[in-house]
């Protein structure tokens, strides 16, 4: 039985872990940097037993606390519930005419919030019954592009040889591809039935999204697949589409979901891009299809500020959200940015004026904050 005499630092017998009958329990800690008498840590009592945490507790997942996403969370979730209940919330008839004698704009009153348009339409109503079809398109558009985004991208990192070879070469020609001249042409082909379809239409604008996601993740991936636990995954027999979803895709969610952020905010951009064009059918009311009706009444030259700013301020607020969202993932997964992801006024505050004026180019800050504001 080990006393523990004869080693250098070695303490009183029994102070080191209660003995559990396995080989080396019992015996001091000793060659530890800062380690107090045998057993214990900085600042505990002689013979005090290690603590270790309950078995079984696993680590529970939290969401980043940026001020970024709570409140891009907040804003997004508003647009959502607005595009569910907003038809059924409209006070009137997005199409129909309060008048057929006074074919001047009203500005915004008790009766019409945001004011009407040259028909005397509601523009409240159409806001309400649009932000559906705004959102749907995007969305759609960006969970094709996504699901596009991780086959293509994520195999091609996997296999390499020539599938890497066909799918880069895919992604490639996407990504110069001008994504807008090429939906100009293709919508106009389309059948006036199928503006009105956003489903198809979120699908046809996520055909041109996908290429730059799918280039991320199959840098991600050529840099996942060389890892010990995807190898040791393949060395014991599992097939290849099992690697991809059980070890190399949960560690790519993070960058999954920022592209998915990128491609709803382009789906948003491109799909009011093309209604106010009027390559949509403008029947099919949308932010977008607002502003084309009010661009062709000239109400920004006229002054009919009401009937143009509402869906142009919508469309910058719904991308605002998406934006802030990507940039508090993007912080989240990038260690650069979450190194020193402490505001420039907290870490004034931490370190009282010893802030340089000028941070070297390259090098990211990284400030720790002891106790009392002290670095």
């Amino acid at each position: 039985m080990s006393t523990g005499t004869g080693l250098p630092g070695a303490g009183p017998p029994g102070a080191g872990l209660p003995d559990a009958g396995l080989p080396g329990v019992g015996l001091p800690v000793t060659g530890v940097p800062g380690a107090g008498p045998a057993g214990t840590g900085p600042g505990q009592p002689a013979g005090a037993a290690l603590s270790l945490p309950p078995p079984g507790r696993a680590r529970r997942f939290q969401l980043p606390r940026s001020p970024k996403i709570i409140i891009g969370l907040v804003m997004l979730g508003a647009f959502l519930i607005l595009a569910v209940v907003g038809p059924w919330l409209a006070p009137y008839n997005p199409t129909a005419s309060a008048s057929i004698t006074n074919g001047v704009p009203q500005p915004p009153s008790a009766a019409h919030w945001l004011g009407t348009t040259q028909l005397q339409q509601d523009v409240f109503s159409q806001m309400l019954t649009g932000g559906r079809s705004t959102v749907l398109v995007a969305f759609a558009a960006g969970i094709v592009a996504t699901v596009l985004s991780v086959v293509m991208g994520v195999t091609a990192g996997y296999r390499g040889g020539l599938s890497d070879d066909v799918f880069s070469m895919l992604a490639n020609f996407f990504l110069v591809l001008p994504a807008l001249p090429l939906l100009i042409v293709v919508f106009g082909f389309l059948p006036p039935s199928s503006g009105s379809n956003d489903l198809l239409i979120g699908f046809i604008i996520s055909i041109t999204g996908w290429a730059f996601g799918a280039r991320v993740l199959r840098a991600q991936t050529l840099s996942l697949r060389n890892r010990d636990y995807v190898e040791s995954a393949r060395i014991v027999g599992e097939r290849g589409w099992r690697v991809i979803v059980f070890e190399i895709l949960p560690n790519l969610t993070p960058v999954v979901a920022a592209s998915f952020l990128f491609t709803v905010l382009y789906g948003v951009g491109t799909y009011t891009a093309l209604s106010f064009l009027g390559l949509v059918n403008p029947e099919h009311w949308s932010w977008g299809a607002i502003l084309f009706y009010a661009q062709s009444a000239e109400a920004e030259i006229s002054g009919y500020w009401w009937w143009y700013m509402p869906p142009g301020f919508a469309v910058a607020f719904l991308g605002t959200a998406l934006a802030l969202l990507n940039f508090g993932i993007d912080e989240f997964i990038n260690p650069r940015l979450r190194a020193a992801g402490l505001s420039r006024r907290r870490t004034k505050k931490a370190n009282r004026g010893n802030l340089p004026r000028r941070f070297v180019l390259g090098v990211t800050p990284v400030i720790r904050a002891g106790e009392g504001g002290q670095p």
